[in-house]
């Protein structure tokens, strides 16, 4: 596939390869690769939450401004056409941590996850518990959404809330943030104009956008789930410095002071930009509504689409209004700023203890977030604002600067990415390193991708395909009453125009297309010994 923009290591970066080539042992133990101690690179994983992948400066966003993310992309290598392997969290973030898919994993819904018992999932290992067999130091951050058997690995000096809450089970990583915020910054009853955020426990200034807004506080409104995260909308009261950005990645930052001289593996797993939309100051002030840009499909009539009832969508009329989905994108816009600030702060304590050269980082989201397109929130659906997320992957020491990848990835392939340039040798995985992508010499990898989703049956499409800016969407089931979609993104980059389904204006050569892609899945599909094959073959367009 196309790599474009590759600029040539300096003399001294070569150099540095091949040392770090040439002093690694290679001593082989099954089907793991040994290094020597002092060679080995450290891995730092940063996965935001819903963002996507147009949020970010480099992208072409004119609005949002993200130095530091840039900084990395320049630094190392820039995935333009990255996917989710799944558009929802728990198993996105299961296929991230296994390297397989969802169906391979079990984990097909947000359910399957913490101490799901009902059948047994997610049984592969996930990198860290492989990287810690071999004498990594791994630590995690954030937010845990997988299955709470495989963090027994993690060495966090803290693991639990001041109650003896895990921070790997369901709500884990906010009872500990209460914990931090009951020390620093006092409960404050709400006042006129304001609402109660359960999720921090403190108040919050209303937007237009809040399902509450124009309304009074009332005490029912502190209840965990009377209100849905997403329904929250506006400006938090925290400061700046004790936000749930800034205590997640201080976190980090005091993790990589700890560890500077031993091999470690650091996870951080961002909220943010994840609902409730609730920026702090200044960054809330930064993007004012008006000067926020209105999705072009915001108004789709949907009448060729499986989505036209997806995600509320119906009910939810107010991300079909211009001016609210602007309140929501001047938020959604803020709290991206803050993390890229807090990234600057993370990667200049690597730089302070000459960490940078033999860190491997990966940055990336578990998926993206519709802010109105199609006139939905959330995620959920192969809508690209959904399922085409940021990807950035740094290593000095290994990787040239400044190189764009277009061809089509998963991240389900970082699982492998990261086993590849660790020397950790052949792992069992349904995805497939990066690495000969990145250096060019794999031609075949990036020529399509695939996104899956099996949360209710073929009740919605549960396969995407991308090839070559080509995208199909399919049910997994001949007897599904949803219409199979083909979108040219060439064309029809807002995914209007569904060329299949029960398009009065069908073509051949769109049928073709479609059979075409339906080719590719096929083949992936008996790669990973999927169920789904026979289904999936016997569909028509």
């Amino acid at each position: 596939m196309k790599i474009v923009k590759p600029f040539l290591c300096s003399v001294f970066t070569v150099l540095a390869c091949s040392l770090v080539a040439c002093n690694s042992t290679n001593e082989v133990a099954g089907n793991t690769v040994k290094t020597s101690e002092n060679n080995k690179y450290n891995l730092l994983f940063i996965m935001v939450d819903q963002m996507r992948f147009d949020a970010m400066s480099r992208a072409g966003n004119t609005v949002l401004q993200t130095p530091n993310i840039d900084k990395l992309a320049r630094e190392g290598v820039a995935f333009n056409n990255a996917y989710t392997t799944v558009a929802v969290c728990g198993p996105a973030r299961s296929a991230v941590l296994t390297g397989h898919t969802a169906e391979n994993t079990g984990v097909n819904t947000n359910e399957k996850t913490y101490e799901y018992n009902k059948t047994e999932v997610m049984t592969q290992p996930t990198f860290d518990e492989i990287l810690t067999n071999q004498g990594y130091h791994a630590e995690y951050y954030g937010k845990w959404h997988s299955m709470t058997k495989h963090t027994k690995v993690y060495k966090n000096p803290v693991l639990a809330s001041e109650k003896g809450r895990s921070i790997f089970l369901q709500g884990g990583q906010k009872f500990m943030y209460i914990d931090y915020l009951n020390a620093n910054v006092p409960m404050v009853q709400p006042k006129a104009g304001q609402g109660w955020d359960p999720l921090t426990e403190r108040s919050y200034t209303k937007s237009p956008m809040d399902k509450r807004y124009g309304k009074p506080y009332h005490r029912s409104d502190r209840r965990e789930f009377q209100l849905r995260q997403p329904d929250l909308h506006g400006v938090s009261v925290i400061p700046a410095e004790h936000s749930f950005t800034a205590f997640q990645s201080k976190q980090v930052i005091n993790a990589i002071e700890r560890l500077k001289d031993k091999p470690f593996s650091i996870q951080l797993n961002l909220h943010f930009p994840h609902a409730p939309m609730l920026p702090v100051e200044p960054y809330a002030s930064m993007y004012k509504a008006e000067d926020m840009p209105v999705p072009a499909s915001i108004a789709d009539t949907m009448e060729n689409s499986p989505y036209i009832g997806a995600n509320g969508r119906k009910n939810l009329t107010d991300y079909r209004d211009p001016a609210k989905v602007q309140h929501m994108t001047a938020a959604y816009y803020a709290l991206i700023h803050e993390l890229d600030d807090w990234m600057g702060k993370i990667f200049a304590k690597l730089d302070e203890h000459n960490l940078t050269e033999k860190t491997l980082i990966i940055f990336t989201s578990d998926h993206g977030e519709m802010l109105g397109a199609h006139g939905m929130r959330e995620k959920n659906v192969f809508y690209e604002e959904s399922a085409h997320i940021p990807l950035l992957v740094r290593l000095p020491q290994a990787i040239k600067q400044n190189i764009e990848v277009e061809g089509s990835v998963s991240t389900l392939d970082l699982f492998s990415t990261i086993l590849d340039y660790l020397n950790m040798g052949q792992h069992p995985s349904d995805g497939k390193s990066l690495r000969g992508l990145i250096e060019g010499t794999d031609k075949e990898h990036g020529e399509y991708v695939v996104t899956e989703w099996d949360y209710n049956g073929p009740s919605q499409p549960n396969y995407m395909v991308v090839k070559n800016g080509w995208k199909l969407m399919v049910p997994y089931s001949k007897d599904s009453s949803i219409v199979s979609v083909l979108y040219d993104l060439n064309t029809d980059p807002h995914e209007m125009n569904n060329l299949i389904g029960r398009n009065p204006n069908k073509q051949a050569n769109n049928v073709e297309k479609a059979l075409e892609l339906r080719s590719d899945l096929l083949t992936w599909l008996q790669q990973r010994n999927s169920k789904r094959v026979q289904g999936v073959a016997a569909l028509a367009f």
